[in-house]
């Protein structure tokens, strides 16, 4: 096990450039089975859930390797296998987007029950009822579902929920199938458009790309391609929040401004302003932080939306910049009834939070945060809202089971401390506790 030790209170300063989007390459890694051919990807994030995705492609038969820091070459020519390891599967989430390629490619997969973050149940209904509509036989057992189909057919599609995956595997597999077939509801969060204009360098005939309606007409055959992984906009809003907490002034470099808008008028609503430069952002410093009332005086209420609405994956990090904030603030998702429940750590460290529910939090600031010595990270988002708030805080934070954390930020520490952050990794005995954490945490669940 690894923690991070943290001495808080130090403003961060400097520049940074942004990753890929972790949501983006961990698709279209798997999209990348739909051709034998080779495919480039550039901007891509050196992260857990990359390595594991890169792992679960070489156990099925591809040929992955680094050409550079962030480029990746992969080449599925042969598919060796159509069961993919459940160990493998059930450490991330994203694992369940390789049902649509495979059906596509080989018309078969068995694949284990997905894992990922503990934020509450994510039934996958909706991907297994897309799939069926487009040809697929789904028989689910205890842990597995093993998906087959003599032949996937486009068809009229409306999806249950706008989920980001379901939407993501329908996409996929009928890229290859025979006719036209037509998403509604869909997601269309710039990840899904990322995948999207990936599909069409490799030939997809796509149209509706960043709407809540694609249409796709199936071709024979997919061809390699070259594509680049646009930025992360949740680590981009997650080193915003950064420089805020701690008064710093911080340039971010190929940011991808234009996906920001609801971002930057949520975390106004804390207070938090930035100049739009180009592909970049500046965070000014010393930034007077003050919750802005809704009309009459109300308290306002920050609502997990679908795209492009204000981002899920952002609530912990707009939640722990509130607890900076002067004011008070209703934070409400209705998606993820287990996503607030890290929250008595900040309180542990001086937050002013009142839990109302499993989906709401009532957040009052500004709280003087102060270093804890035993904070475990649950999940990524979660894990990254904790280092926030111990870079803020006044003493030493010690932060455990930060594999979560890396996960989805890449050399978070490294890059911390280029900005002036004093924050180290050090290795630990695992404790019995600390096991059982990760045991559960490698367990899987459903997914949304």
């Amino acid at each position: 096990m690894q923690q991070f030790i943290i001495e808080g209170g130090n403003p961060l300063s400097g520049t940074i450039k942004a990753s890929g989007n972790k949501n983006a390459i961990l698709k279209m890694l798997p999209a990348c089975l739909l051709t034998s051919e080779p495919v480039i990807l550039r901007n891509v994030p050196n992260i857990g859930d990359v390595r594991v995705t890169i792992d679960i492609l070489k156990q099925l038969g591809a040929i992955v390797e680094w050409l550079d820091s962030s480029s990746l070459r992969v080449q599925a020519k042969d598919i060796g296998t159509t069961t993919v390891d459940p160990t493998l599967a059930q450490k991330i989430r994203a694992s369940i987007v390789l049902a649509g390629p495979m059906l596509a490619r080989c018309g078969r997969i068995e694949l284990a029950i997905p894992g990922g973050d503990s934020i509450g149940e994510r039934r996958l209904d909706t991907h297994v009822i897309a799939l069926q509509q487009l040809g697929a036989h789904i028989s689910p057992m205890t842990n597995t579902l093993i998906m087959e189909t003599d032949g996937l057919v486009g068809t009229n599609i409306l999806l249950t929920e706008a989920s980001v995956t379901a939407t993501e595997n329908a996409l996929m597999a009928a890229t290859l199938a025979r006719g036209t077939t037509i998403i509604r509801n869909c997601a269309s969060e710039p990840h899904i458009q990322d995948l999207c204009e990936m599909l069409r360098r490799m030939g997809a005939q796509i149209e509706g790309i960043g709407t809540n309606q694609l249409t796709i007409h199936g071709v024979e055959r997919l061809q390699g391609c070259e594509a680049r992984v646009g930025a992360d906009y949740i680590e981009v809003g997650s080193f915003i929040a950064a420089a805020v907490m701690t008064g710093g002034e911080l340039l971010l470099q190929e940011a991808d401004p234009h996906y920001l808008d609801m971002v930057a008028l949520t975390f106004a609503r804390l207070g938090v302003k930035w100049e739009v430069r180009g592909q970049d952002l500046f965070i000014p410093a010393a930034q007077p932080l003050n919750i802005v009332p809704d009309l009459g005086g109300r308290m306002p209420i920050i609502k997990a939306q679908p795209w492009p609405g204000f981002p899920p994956d952002l609530m912990s990090i707009a939640l722990v910049i509130a607890t900076q904030s002067a004011g008070s603030v209703l934070f409400h998702d209705w998606m993820y009834e287990s996503r607030f429940f890290f929250t008595d750590k900040l309180t542990r460290m001086g937050a002013r939070i009142t839990l109302c529910d499993p989906h709401r939090v009532l957040v009052q600031g500004p709280a003087a945060l102060r270093g804890s010595s035993n904070i475990t990270s649950p999940d990524i988002r979660a894990g990254m809202a904790l280092l926030l708030a111990a870079l803020a805080a006044k003493g030493e934070t010690r932060i455990s089971n930060i594999q979560q954390i890396d996960r989805g930020y890449e050399r978070v520490d490294e890059r911390l401390r280029s900005l002036g952050a004093r924050i180290d990794r050090i290795d630990t005995p695992t404790t019995g506790l600390e096991a059982a954490i990760e045991s559960e945490q490698a367990q899987p669940y459903s997914e949304r």
